[in-house]
Formats: C-alpha cells, sequence, structure tokens
C-alpha cells in the first residue's frame, strides 16, 4: 500500500472535497489526483527509470506536493532537499544519486540535519509511511474534519509525517511558509473549522508565548489538537499552553527521520509531566539498554541510511535502531526522555542533563529563553553556564537565578557561571544549537 493509494481513493469517493490549500490557491483531492497522475506521466515519457531517484527542491506549495506524490506513483525515489541550497550543492547531491540503487520498496530519502557538514541520508520505505499515518491516526485522532496547518519544511519528517495521515483520512491541510509571519499562521487559523490542529516545534511555541497569548486562547474552542516535536518543550510552555487552551489535546511526539513516529503523550490530561513521551504506538516499540540508551523497533523504522552501511550497521541491529536518546519507562508503560549521549555534561565525575537545567530555570517568569552549556573553569576544569534571554524590561540578576534553581536541583546542578544574550542559537527545527556552544 502507498499513501498514493489513499489519494485516490477520496478522489474518487469525495472529488470536491477540499484536499491541500496555500494562500489562495486550493485544490479538492479530484483535482490533486489528477495533478499527480499528470505529472507522473510527464516524469514516464522524460525517462524516469523504476527505483530512480528524483532529486528535487522544497517549497511549501500545492506543486511540490504534485510532484513528490507523482515520483511515488511513477515508481521512483523522492529525494527533498532545502529550497535554498544553494544549486552547487544541489548538482553535487544530483550526481551523486544518479546512478545510486535504492533497495526495494524505499519511497524517501530525506536528510536530517539540512545537507551540509554530517548529514545523513535517510532511506524510508512505502511501508513506513504507511505505518507512521496510521499510528497518528489512532494516536491523534484525525478524521476527515481534521483541518491540519503545517507550518514546517515538507522536507523534514516533523512536517512531512503529518501530511501523510491528512492524506489517508481525507482530511484538509493548510501549508504555510514557515512562522515568520504571523498574521498567516492566524489567518490560517481561521479556517472555518472546529477541528483545526497544527505541528509547532518549541521555539514556535514560545514566540506564540511571547507575542500572541490573547490570541491563542481566542481559538481554545477551535483547536481539536497541536503536537509538539524535534526538541524538548520546555515545562514552563507546557503549563503555559494547558491554561490558555484547557480543552486542547496537547501532544509531546517522540519521533526523529530515524526512528519514525514512536510514542505521543497528551500533557494536558492534568499531570503535565515534563520529559513525558508516553506511550508506544500500535506500530513501534522502545526498550531502556544498559546505558540507558531508548532502543526502537517496529515497521515505523527507517530501511538505512543512503551509500553509508557502516553508519547504518552502527545503530541498526537485529531490527532495532539504537538512538543516541536517554531515557526510561515508568510503572505505567510510559516513556520519558532524559536526555542525550551526547548532551550529557560531566562536572567534577557527576553528569548533568542540561535541559533538566533549563527547564526549571524557564520556570523563572523573568527568562524567556536559556541554554546550560558547559565551559572551561581555573579551578573545577568544566562549569555549568547557563546563558539567558531575560524578558522586555527585566534584567539579569545571577543571585536570583542560582537561589531558584537551589531549591529544585542539587548543588552540583547549579550553574557557576551566567551571561545575558539577546538571543539563543537554535537549529532550523527549533533545537537549541548545542554544538555551537560546545567546549
Amino acid at each position: 500500500m502507498m499513501i498514493e493509494a489513499y489519494i485516490r481513493h477520496h478522489a474518487e469517493t469525495m472529488p470536491d472535497k477540499v484536499a491541500v490549500v496555500n494562500g489562495s490557491q486550493y485544490v479538492s483531492y479530484g483535482c490533486l489526483w489528477r495533478k499527480i497522475q499528470e505529472r507522473a506521466d510527464e516524469l514516464r515519457k522524460n525517462g524516469l527509470r523504476q527505483g530512480g531517484v528524483v532529486v528535487m527542491h522544497t517549497s511549501q506549495t500545492i506543486d511540490f506536493l504534485v510532484g513528490y506524490f507523482a515520483v511515488h506513483l511513477a515508481g521512483a525515489v523522492a529525494m527533498p532537499l532545502e529550497k535554498s541550497m544553494p544549486e552547487k550543492r544541489f548538482n553535487e547531491l544530483s550526481e551523486r544519486f544518479a546512478r545510486f540503487n535504492p533497495p526495494e520498496g524505499v519511497a524517501d530519502i530525506l536528510f536530517t540535519t539540512g545537507t551540509t557538514g554530517n548529514s545523513k541520508g535517510v532511506m524510508i520505505s512505502h511501508d513506513t509511511i504507511i505505518a507512521d499515518a496510521e499510528n497518528l491516526v489512532e494516536s491523534h485522532g484525525y478524521t476527515s474534519q481534521t483541518v491540519f496547518v503545517v507550518c514546517g519544511p515538507l522536507n523534514h519528517i516533523g512536517a512531512l509525517s503529518k501530511v501523510y495521515p491528512v492524506m489517508m483520512q481525507g482530511s484538509t491541510l493548510v501549508i504555510l511558509d514557515g512562522m515568520r509571519n504571523l498574521e498567516a499562521f492566524f489567518q490560517a487559523m481561521d479556517y472555518p473549522s472546529d477541528k483545526m490542529a497544527t505541528f509547532l516545534v518549541p521555539a514556535n511555541v514560545r514566540m506564540l508565548l511571547m507575542l500572541a497569548k490573547k490570541r491563542i486562547a481566542l481559538l481554545a474552542d477551535r483547536i481539536d489538537f497541536i503536537e509538539s516535536g524535534a526538541a524538548p518543550l520546555s515545562h514552563a510552555d507546557m503549563k503555559a499552553l494547558c491554561e490558555l487552551l484547557p480543552n486542547t489535546r496537547l501532544f509531546n511526539t517522540y519521533a526523529s527521520t530515524e526512528t519514525g513516529i514512536i510514542a505521543t503523550y497528551n500533557y494536558n490530561d492534568g499531570r503535565c509531566m515534563a520529559g513525558c513521551m508516553g506511550h508506544t504506538m500500535k506500530h513501534a516499540g522502545v526498550r531502556i539498554d544498559s546505558d540507558g540508551r531508548i532502543v526502537c523497533r517496529g515497521r515505523t523504522l527507517m530501511t538505512g541510511y543512503a551509500n553509508d552501511f557502516e553508519m547504518t550497521s552502527r545503530i541498526l541491529r537485529d531490527g532495532e535502531l539504537y538512538t543516541a536518546d536517554l531515557g526510561r519507562i515508568d510503572a505505567d508503560g510510559m516513556l520519558h526522555l532524559v536526555g542525550r549521549m551526547d548532551d550529557v555534561i560531566n562536572v567534577g565525575g557527576l553528569k548533568v542533563d542540561p535541559v533538566e537545567v533549563e527547564n526549571v530555570a524557564m520556570e523563572l517568569p523573568q527568562i524567556a529563553d536559556c541554554i546550560c552549556v558547559q565551559v572551561e573553569h581555573p579551578v573545577a576544569g568544566l562549569a555549568l553556564k547557563l546563558i539567558v534571554v531575560m524578558k522586555d524590561g527585566e534584567s539579569m540578576d545571577r543571585k536570583i537565578i542560582a537561589r531558584f534553581i537551589s531549591q529544585t536541583l542539587e548543588s552540583y546542578k547549579v550553574p557557576l557561571i551566567y551571561e545575558q544574550v539577546d538571543n539563543i542559537r537554535r537549529t532550523f527545527n527549533g533545537k537549541p544549537d548545542r554544538k555551537s556552544y560546545r567546549v
């Protein structure tokens, strides 16, 4: 089964239903399917071979989705790349994968962190796409009435994976070009439906809470659910959203390009547990190995890294994928994210998860954003440093911050050094860019 089969079914059974909206443009399922068929025919006439790789620039448009689905329908593999990628790099990758023969069943090759440096091309199968879609449909309750607003780039799993359940259920997809234009976001959320939904990375949640809290509250009766992922959502922001949207289901989801969609937790359940990723979904499973790592299994796993058997064999063994995430499973069988192996800071032989420090610091109402990093210290060797962004009109007082953190955490987890900055450096998907701060 391919996701395109669902589009065809909806085109036959409800051809006039709106499938995709992009600004003032929209297409019905009937129109979308015709466009996909026509594009697939063009690709075949132009010599596209079965199993060939089609390298394509991503755009937040209906036309991109038509081309993406058409590649699958033509029996080829889609490799969507960053829309801002320099032409030289694009041509290099096109040439590199022109003669690549992916394993049978592969649908996409998605790059994990852009396509520079040590990024890896992750092969995703058609079966994985269906499994991810079914996981989200069952766990988040997508229906044909759902109107899902996609803000993130469609070449990354965070946004692309939301296209799948929408197409599976015959819902409506609204495409935005990022979150730089808040007016466009709220216009999209004004779609005439009381089943609105969206996916927001933590940086987007923070921006909305800082700049548009009242406008979010006005949508309380219309937002069915909001999913967050890509990076840990601070506990302070979790609680703030629960207060603003008391009847909205608010999900933290554990997922990655390599693992697929694994687990989810509705933190608007009265408990609002920080770091909780919830129960695994029906096509996924997890265990914690002896090193504390999260090990995933199930139909959602990647096929492997393209052109890199050695890297694949390091993390994908015997049907299990060994992540770099540290976790635990509680008495109720729910997964909790503890940190990442490469993010843990060793202070005097004691291990500190920087996210834990950040979550406590974010409880201070004066702090808008922060990151905990390690720095060299003339006496301690390595020490914790908290870099903070203060809210407008507030100035940093290191003693107040240190005293506040010490009320919750052990003394060795309280940073010794503090710095106030205008912003925290983040990656394209909203994660704190820890590597850029690392000693």
